[in-house]
């Protein structure tokens, strides 16, 4: 998702209510209105000192902005509950013309990358996830979506690519962030394939690749009421521990390096990291 231009106040609003679900929004709008409205409506109040002056004053400037604020907030989330409705149909329809495509302009390779976004965030609705568009910088930018299911939170970064396969450079990277963000799972999902080294790293870390293939069975799944929707979730794993070290690349071939045990020499049951393209690459780097 691209950067957005400089915006008004009144227009980061109704952005920020149109990212909600629209009864959200709603509800914002009923409250902002019963709270401004009551203090636009307070008679004001009279002093009798020089020393009640300044809170007066104070007061009067407040009911004065609530007077114009009881119908410029609620009305922005109005506009952003309108905006989160038809947003949702535009996904919905989205997924409906990928789902049935004929032609090569609805294809998940043929649609951009920023309804290809819009097309996973929607996949991962239907799944019961909650989620957060928050976008990148472009189309190959960083974060693309933050989903909530109870109490855990999952990452997911999208990657729009047509030719190229998806290198383990993305899937390290992704990694570091899910560390950071304290996240229990992640997806890195693709209109095309991973490399055998991506998919290397990914095992074991609770980061699942999803390539145009899986991703195209799960739109599919999606309109059969007779067909189940496959299960999304990563499978949790142990919360990040700060001393967890990230595996190397190995000095030789850069591929994502294993942690091996010596089974002879003079290091034999030692812990040593192996090259995962061993025999191919005999590369090693002590623990």
């Amino acid at each position: 998702m691209a950067r957005r231009k400089k915006t008004s106040p009144f227009e980061d609003l109704i952005f920020i209510a149109s990212r909600l679900p629209w009864w959200v929004s709603l509800l914002i709008a009923l409250a902002a209105w019963l709270y401004l409205h009551s203090v636009a409506t307070t008679p004001q109040a009279t002093f009798t000192s020089h020393k009640e002056f300044s809170s007066a004053l104070t007061g009067q400037l407040w009911q004065s902005s609530a007077m114009v604020l009881q119908f410029v907030i609620p009305g922005a989330f109005i506009l952003g509950a309108i905006g989160s409705v038809l947003g949702r149909a535009k996904r919905r329809k989205l997924m409906e013309d990928v789902a049935t495509a004929t032609k090569p302009g609805k294809t998940l390779d043929g649609i951009s990358w920023q309804q290809f976004e819009q097309l996973v965030g929607e996949a991962f609705r239907r799944q019961g996830f909650t989620v957060t568009e928050t976008g990148g910088n472009g189309p190959d930018g960083g974060l693309d979506l933050i989903l909530r299911k109870g109490s855990e939170k999952h990452l997911v970064q999208c990657k729009q690519w047509r030719s190229l396969k998806v290198g383990v450079a993305v899937i390290r990277e992704f990694f570091g962030v899910m560390a950071a963000e304290g996240a229990v799972g992640g997806f890195v999902v693709t209109s095309g394939t991973f490399t055998d080294e991506a998919k290397t790293f990914a095992s074991g870390r609770n980061i699942r690749l999803v390539e145009g293939a899986e991703l195209n069975r799960w739109i599919a799944a999606t309109r059969s009421t007779q067909t189940k929707p496959p299960t999304l979730t990563p499978t949790p794993i142990k919360p990040l521990q700060p001393q967890q070290t990230l595996a190397p690349s190995c000095p030789v071939c850069k591929s994502a390096m294993l942690k091996r045990i010596a089974k002879r020499g003079s290091n034999a049951g030692n812990e040593f990291w192996g090259c995962s393209q061993y025999p191919k690459c005999r590369g090693v780097v002590p623990v």
